[in-house]
């Protein structure tokens, strides 16, 4: 089931979160996130933009959401996605049912303009995105330095084709 995420979600997203943190480049976050710091940004980000939980069996399995791309006015419309999963429950579906349900999402959020910052390599994330109709356009060579490698960063982007023109400034 994927419902909207709550903070009582929180514990169960910044373990799935600090996997990430500590075993891979996926996230450039070099210190575990603490379930007050997840709620924190459960409570402050619902107020803007989808967080989504995917629940199977009363556990949190893994969670979607979209986040500011940048802080000027500006860009309102347009937003960063990132998904994560419980480790091992990748290649099964679950991103995708995730990313399908974020997608439906936006819609309600007056989103134009989707956005996907990509530690690489990462075939299963790259592949996950596309499949969508994202496509790369543009990658930050060596930006990044964890677990003593430089990392690059690929810039994936899903321009949406809303029903109706975006009417207000």
């Amino acid at each position: 089931m994927i419902r909207h995420a709550t903070p009582d979600d929180a514990a169960a997203m910044a373990e799935i979160y600090n996997h990430y943190v500590v075993n891979t480049t996926v996230s450039f976050d070099e210190i575990p996130t603490t379930t007050l710091e997840m709620e924190r940004k459960i409570r402050s980000a619902v107020r803007k933009f989808p967080w989504l939980a995917l629940e199977e069996n009363g556990t949190v399995e893994g969670y979607a959401r979209l986040s500011t791309w940048k802080e000027r006015a500006s860009y309102r419309h347009t937003a960063e996605v990132s998904i994560y999963l419980r480790p091992g429950r990748e290649g099964c579906g679950r991103g995708c049912a995730l990313m399908e349900r974020l997608l439906e999402e936006t819609e309600r959020y007056d989103m134009h303009v989707l956005t996907a910052c990509i530690a690489l390599p990462n075939p299963r994330s790259i592949g996950l995105h596309e499949k969508f109709g994202f496509h790369e356009v543009g990658r930050f060579h060596e930006v990044g330095f964890k677990m003593n490698q430089w990392i690059d960063v690929g810039y994936w982007e899903l321009v949406l084709r809303p029903k109706n023109i975006l009417s207000s400034g």
